[in-house]
């Protein structure tokens, strides 16, 4: 945040923190996350992620119609792996990794049911950096001391909170005299996919409910896994009655809300230019996440309270486009007050139909926002609070704004927290609105409305981020290296670049100075020697977790679950005896060349 002292000169805030003055909450950076670095796929694992989550989808929705009952045996999922490639058009190859989605399919519904306290998760230890690791090992497994290179810290202490049993091992006996205690009815895990062929004649024979995610290597050194997959697991849970919900349809439904005749069904017929206009400019391309968090906040606490199927209701389609009509009435100013000449891969609206029609149309659309707002068949406090969210929302948004357009008529250099400030009020406020109002139209309890606001920050803020690392990719309509905005990118070459030549590049870009154009190949050549997008990036990863971090105390699974995979939507992550050992003694000659690939790939 740049501040003017009283002799009209400049100073920086703190880099350490930033205080907003206005509701006097302090910006922090987030804890540091581990952040898997890719690694190839073994050969019979898809290394597309698109294509594992296809094929993952495609195996629940078969299991689902065949209403397959677990223990399948060995002959059993192989067949049905074979019927299920065929229909994906996958090659034969991928036959076990499909076997054991198919296993993990067949016993989610059992395993939703069995109590955290009554499960067992089994982490491999090879998920560890190697070289780094400080753990040492006794004879129940590897000893995390948390040091927070790895992801095993995190899914063991969150396991441990929910009330699991965690082992880091490759299982042997201790596994066997846990279950026969009668203390453990379930095991869920992480485990390569030799292990898992071996597990699945044990755990047919015991009937005990086994999920696992394989692991996307073998070589028992710095092996990566899916992780989004593994939290997904650990986290599931029957009280979350949305887990069997197709989130993708979901947001299919909402996005039809936004077509031609739906529209005029919500918002009524266009009776005039500015009308027409601004129902064609609603209607156009976009991602809809908005209304969308706003349908998935409403409906989970729906579901929660009133123990009946999700209802679209005609209130939550107007709320929804209420919603859609504020984000799309920002998006026509700030293309006009940061000179965007497109949108959505075309023409922005001011370019297409002259300036002032434009502006009159995003005003027309922020009065339309509160009109549908105010149509609402509910309660007059609920309606009330729904109005003051819009306009609190409204005031934060546009601080923001004004903070990067003062930004902009004086450039200087900014740290990484001044530029997170401004995220902070320019992006966050839309998450928040979009999903308080759901909440309450959906009659939220003041403790979730707090974490609501907690999570959307961090949301916000990650959203944010993601669009500058889309800048630098050349993903965006516009790019705010190019048009001199404040940039996270830049904010941290600037402190990670020693002082010399490079450095008075920087500011002589941050300054206005030199154009991007002029010295787009040397700037990008300082981002990749210093590891600006690596950092930008694990913000980025820091942010999304912070955000998931903040769910953990809300008391309704339905919602908490729920949100959980939203953050996956928006940015998008068994039984084991002892055989890890004989793989382990399999790979061990190439240990030296798997530990060098691993080291290239982190």
């Amino acid at each position: 945040m740049v501040q003017k002292n009283t002799n009209g000169s400049t100073a920086l805030v703190s880099e350490s923190l930033i205080t907003d003055q206005v509701n006097n909450s302090v910006l922090k950076l987030p804890i540091k996350v581990p952040k898997q670095r890719y690694r190839p796929t073994q050969s019979n694992i898809p290394d597309d992620k698109k294509a594992r989550i296809a094929l993952k989808k495609t195996v629940d929705k078969y299991v689902q119609k065949l209403k397959a009952v677990p223990p399948l045996d060995v002959e059993e999922l192989r067949g049905h792996a074979k019927e299920i490639l065929k229909l994906s058009n996958l090659d034969n190859k991928f036959e076990d990794y499909t076997a054991i989605l198919v296993n993990n399919e067949s016993w989610k519904d059992t395993l939703a049911k069995i109590p955290f306290d009554r499960r067992l998760l089994l982490l491999p230890k090879c998920l560890r950096i190697e070289e780094h690791c400080p753990a040492p090992f006794d004879e129940f497994g590897l000893l995390c001391k948390e040091c927070g290179l790895c992801s095993i810290q995190d899914l063991s202490v969150e396991a441990e909170r929910l009330g699991y049993a965690v082992l880091v091992a490759e299982g042997s006996a201790i596994v066997r005299q846990m279950i026969e205690t009668g203390k453990i009815e379930a095991v869920v895990g992480v485990s390569c996919i030799n292990v898992l062929e071996k597990s699945f004649p044990h755990m047919e024979a015991a009937a005990i409910p086994g999920m696992a995610i394989p692991l996307l290597q073998d070589d028992c050194v710095n092996t990566t896994v899916d992780l989004d997959w593994v939290w997904d697991l650990i986290h599931l849970t029957s009280e979350d009655k949305t887990y069997r919900l197709d989130l993708d349809l979901l947001k299919k439904d909402v996005k039809s809300w936004f077509s031609k005749e739906s529209l005029i069904e919500i918002m009524g017929e266009a009776i005039d230019d500015t009308s027409r206009i601004a129902q064609e400019w609603l209607a156009r391309d976009g991602k809809r996440w908005r209304p969308y968090i706003t349908a998935c906040t409403f409906m989970a606490l729906q579901v929660d309270q009133n123990e009946m199927a999700f209802n679209t209701s005609s209130q939550l389609k107007k709320l929804a486009v209420a919603v859609e009509c504020f984000h799309k009435a920002s998006l026509i100013h700030d293309d006009i007050e940061d000179g965007d000449q497109k949108r959505y891969g075309t023409e922005a609206l001011y370019v297409q139909v002259g300036l002032p029609i434009a502006l009159n149309v995003g005003d027309y659309l922020l009065g339309e926002g509160y009109r549908l707002i105010a149509d609402l068949e509910c309660d007059s406090e609920t309606k009330v609070k729904i109005l003051r969210c819009a306009a609190e929302g409204h005031l934060t948004l546009s601080r923001g704004q004004g903070q990067e357009l003062s930004w902009n008529r004086e450039p200087e250099t900014l740290t990484s927290l001044e530029v997170l400030d401004i995220f902070r009020k320019k992006t966050a406020p839309a998450f928040e609105v979009a999903l308080r109002f759901g909440a309450y139209l959906g009659g939220a309890s003041e403790e979730i409305h707090e974490i609501l606001g907690k999570y959307s920050e961090s949301l916000g803020i990650a959203y944010q981020i993601r669009d500058d690392l889309e800048d630098f990719d050349g993903e965006r309509d516009s790019n705010d290296l190019e048009d001199l905005r404040p940039s996270l990118v830049l904010a941290i070459a600037y402190k990670r670049t020693p002082e010399g030549d490079e450095k008075e590049l920087i500011s002589s870009l941050y300054n206005g100075e030199i154009s991007y154009q002029e010295v787009s190949k040397d700037i990008k050549k300082i981002l990749y020697d210093q590891d600006i997008i690596q950092k930008a990036e694990e913000l980025l990863e820091a942010y999304k977790e912070d955000a998931i971090r903040n769910l953990r105390f809300l008391s309704n699974p339905t919602l908490k679950g729920l949100l959980r995979r939203v953050v996956g939507k928006i940015f998008g992550e068994h039984f084991i005896e002892g055989y890890c050992s004989e793989f382990e003694a399999r790979n061990a000659a190439s240990s030296s060349v798997g530990t060098k690939a691993a080291v290239r790939s982190d």
